[in-house]
């Protein structure tokens, strides 16, 4: 704990949860630094998607209409750097609950938001970096915007947001359940489940008509329609509401997403 700064701060003043958040994040950041397996297992499952259908079946797969198959695929890749963050997350708050660390930092003078804000920021930190070696990877396979610059940030912000969603979906499960094996399970179930029943890889179109609604409202379809079209990347045209409006799918679905988790993180931390 000696790595906590909070005493610089008067305690309970206007600066002090910010003071406790950025020390805490940093705490998050100087433990990676140390073992670095959490950003390797959110780097290498998009990257190896990436290299084995983006690049070594590039030919094999086509995109309905017209289009370049690596631009249709690095919106759903880019997203699965989020999905693949929940496990880590989830594990890394498990942990904390199971050696007695959540004890330690109630006997600190520290705000008890700033724990989980602590945690989400420096691990978004560690998924934007995961986010920009996959994107780098991308431009070497052949991935390219068509967009202007404003354009294109946009659509990393929305990626980023989609991240720090996912990373409070994260800190929720790693609470609830709190065994890293079962954490390990489910987060594998939902990167599976998510990424695959949405339109990151192919288009929903081709799916069968049972299943089809569930792709089309997947919140990962709309963050991926946005950042296609964002990108100036190739866009299947979908229908129903999500596939019109794409943007607005993806605030309202984020904006739900952070109301329940965050407060429903914050409740289960304070009952641990």
């Amino acid at each position: 704990m000696s790595e906590l700064r909070v005493a610089t701060v008067p305690p309970g003043g206007p600066f002090a949860g910010l003071a406790d958040t950025a020390a805490l994040a940093g705490r998050h950041l100087l433990h990676l630094r140390r073992a670095p397996g959490k950003f390797l297992g959110i780097v290498m499952n998009p990257l190896i998607l990436l290299i084995a259908v983006g690049y070594l079946f590039r030919n094999s797969i086509s995109v309905p209409g017209s289009g370049n198959y690596q631009e249709y695929l690095m919106a759903g890749v880019a997203v699965q750097v989020g999905l693949a963050s929940i496990g880590p997350t989830a594990i890394g708050v498990a942990m904390d609950m199971r050696g007695g660390l959540v004890d330690r930092f109630r006997s600190l003078p520290v705000s008890r938001t700033a724990v989980l804000v602590g945690q989400t920021l420096s691990d978004l930190i560690v998924s934007a970096l995961g986010l920009a070696i996959v994107m780098l990877v991308g431009l070497a396979v052949g991935w390219r915007p068509h967009t202007g610059p404003l354009s294109v940030l946009g659509g990393f912000a929305v990626i980023l947001a989609f991240i720090y969603a996912m990373l409070w979906v994260g800190v929720l499960i790693g609470l609830l359940l709190r065994s890293p094996e079962t954490i390990d399970s489910v987060g594998a179930i939902v990167l599976v489940a998510f990424s695959f029943l949405s339109n990151a890889f192919f288009s929903v179109q081709g799916l069968p008509s049972w299943i089809r609604p569930l792709a089309e409202w997947n919140p990962v379809s709309a963050v991926v329609t946005s950042c296609r079209t964002l990108w100036g990347n190739p866009v299947v045209t979908g229908t129903g509401f999500p596939a019109d409006h794409p943007v607005l799918v993806t605030a309202g679905t984020l904006a739900v997403l952070l109301a329940v988790c965050v407060p429903l993180s914050l409740r289960a931390y304070r009952r641990a």
